[in-house]
């Protein structure tokens, strides 16, 4: 049996916790800075609770699952490796590159295993791709298309401590196209604009983005974002190459309505997408999230390497601090200007 703390049972904590739960062969604790809620997790569950963190970690577990505000990452991260347990921790490592390093420091102080959640690597679509472009099925990649649309912002309090919508959102784009094409992003364009609700502009931030990112072999990637997609939520990633193209993402939940002469004038099955609509990441993306938690349970096994190392975190965290500057600043931004 697998024993594995999670702490953190929030909204997408509470997931993790009957994610795990459902697991074979796995044994969950919960914990969580508001005991009650904790308690409440793990009754529902019918599983043990920890008061704090540090009982959590006495209970001699096999791995640590961190769902956390981002605020508490970096001390978690640290406290169970220096522990001596591997450690699955959702994006980002912290709020910004120089926070990361000395998260990536201490792992490499304690020889630490650290997998950080960037779920669209366990997404079927996004492992296809992937597995094309290293194939070479698809020729010479010379352009991709990425988007993360939500359906409506978040709270206001949510948005002000987020770290703007490339760090928060687009993020899990950046990491997606490294990931995909093996390449890293040597320079980036990006801008954004506030029309939504006024906290976005109080924040500093944009309720809609849009980067153009230029990769290391000269293929250019486009990343849009918004706050405000009414139709439904929406992540997809296109991959043209010289013999191909693929895209990742347009399922029977994909929220786009065609127009013209095309599949949405015909009837029965011929119509696409059927529906419904992607309510949010949590439906989207679950069975993603189901493989990325096996996944860690086989990292923490010493079974399989690494999935999402916290180098990689802190590469996609580089791409997203070079869009702020480039949207700040009007202008284009080389990675080795962010690059510590």
């Amino acid at each position: 049996m697998t024993l594995l703390g999670l702490v953190g049972v929030g909204r997408i904590g509470a997931l993790h916790a009957r994610t795990l739960h459902a697991l074979p062969g796995v044994e969950v604790v919960v914990a969580d800075v508001q005991g009650g809620r904790a308690e409440e997790s793990a009754a529902s569950l019918g599983v043990r609770w920890a008061p704090d963190i540090g009982s959590l970690l006495r209970t001699e577990l096999d791995g640590l699952v961190v769902a956390t505000p981002t605020g508490s990452h970096a001390e978690l991260i640290e406290r169970g490796v220096a522990a001596g347990v591997p450690v699955f921790c959702e994006k980002p490592v912290a709020e910004n590159s120089a926070k990361t390093l000395e998260v990536i420091k201490g792992v490499d102080k304690y020889g630490g295993r650290v997998q950080i959640g960037f779920q669209r690597r366990f997404d079927s679509g996004y492992t296809a791709a992937r597995a094309e472009v290293l194939a070479g099925a698809l020729g010479r990649v010379h352009t991709l298309r990425a988007q993360t649309c939500d359906p409506f912002p978040p709270p206001a309090g949510y948005i002000a401590t987020s770290g703007g919508i490339f760090r928060d959102c687009s993020v899990h784009d950046f990491d997606a196209i490294r990931w995909v094409t093996g390449r890293e992003v040597t320079s980036v364009f990006a801008s954004g604009s506030a029309r939504g609700e006024a906290f976005f502009a109080e924040s500093g931030d944009a309720d809609t983005a849009a980067a153009v990112l230029r990769l290391d072999d000269d293929a250019l990637a486009t990343v849009t974002a918004t706050r405000y997609h009414g139709a439904g939520y929406a992540v997809t990633l296109d991959v043209q190459g010289t013999r191909g193209s693929v895209g990742a993402g347009y399922d029977d939940g994909f929220p786009l309505r065609p127009v013209g002469d095309g599949p949405e004038e015909k009837s029965g099955d011929a119509a696409w997408p059927k529906g419904p609509a992607h309510a949010g990441f949590l439906d989207r993306f679950r069975e993603a999230y189901v493989r990325e938690l096996q996944a860690f349970v086989e990292f923490a096994a010493g079974r399989i390497e690494n999935p999402c190392p916290v180098g990689d975190a802190l590469e996609a965290l580089y791409v997203a601090e070079a869009c702020d500057i480039s949207r700040a600043e009007d202008r284009p931004v080389k990675l080795a200007e962010v690059r510590r």
